[in-house]
């Protein structure tokens, strides 16, 4: 008896609980609903997806907001990177 299993998907990037990464996604921003990228942090990774939580609210695609501020993402999600170092004299915002 032959038993096959799904292959986990190729990541561009090994994330890890506690790194912080960057979504895109909607979100809250001085009290405004928002489309773009913002920063949040692993909080669990297994072979195919990972969970991110942010400090602000972030909302579902189709429009509910998410009340443990916790996302899902694909290990391979275009819409999931880390977070880009910073540049001298480049402030950052972080919400």
């Amino acid at each position: 008896m032959s038993i096959s299993y799904m292959r986990a998907p190729d990541a561009e990037h090994v994330f890890e609980v506690g790194d912080i990464v960057e979504v895109y996604c909607d979100h809250e921003r001085n009290h405004d609903r928002v489309r773009g990228w913002i920063k949040g942090i692993v909080v669990q990774v297994d072979n195919k997806m990972l969970a991110v939580q942010f400090r602000s609210n972030v909302f579902l695609t189709d429009g509910w907001m998410v009340p443990d501020r916790i996302l899902w993402y694909p290990l391979n999600s275009e819409h999931l990177r880390p977070v880009q170092p910073k540049k001298a004299g480049r402030k950052i915002v972080d919400y």
